[in-house]
């Protein structure tokens, strides 16, 4: 397996399984309800601002990938809108795993000499290291999100 593939392989993972941590975003979100997603815990993120935030850098990410200027700022990662129903939250979630099987296409294809490339800019290190930085800080919001979804059912 080229490494595109084998990076592809990892992104797929962390989103619909298969990885060694046993967790995934599609399994850990699939019985959470809009009202959990929504409710908040201490002073942490809710879950539906987490995947709104995973999901802002997966999504300016595919962008480049499709051939597009990166425009994303960090100051805008947490900016979701309020979900007012289940509907706004399964929409959320429709978008957040529509982005990550379009992107795991696109990562797919990549020629391998890419991964090596800069990304955009010199300044934000090259396609490989921009990928992985999305695989593993969607492990980390996703260990959030496990915990936060623990703390609300626990307080039902």
């Amino acid at each position: 397996m080229n490494t595109s593939k084998q990076i592809a392989k990892h992104f797929r993972e962390v989103y619909f399984g298969g990885n060694w941590t046993s967790s995934n975003l599609k399994e850990t979100l699939s019985d959470v309800t809009w009202q959990q997603a929504i409710t908040k815990v201490y002073s942490f993120n809710t879950i539906a601002t987490l995947v709104y935030h995973t999901n802002y850098y997966v999504s300016a990410v595919l962008k480049v990938l499709q051939g597009e200027p990166l425009n994303a700022k960090d100051k805008y990662s947490f900016d979701l809108l309020p979900l007012e129903s289940q509907e706004d939250w399964s929409a959320l979630l429709a978008t957040t795993f529509d982005n990550a099987e379009h992107f795991i296409s696109l990562i797919e294809g990549l020629p391998e000499s890419k991964l090596w490339e800069d990304f955009t800019d010199k300044k934000y290190g090259n396609y490989y290291r921009n990928i992985h930085g999305i695989i593993e800080h969607t492990h980390y919001h996703l260990g959030q999100m496990v915990l936060i979804k623990k703390i609300v059912l626990e307080k039902q």
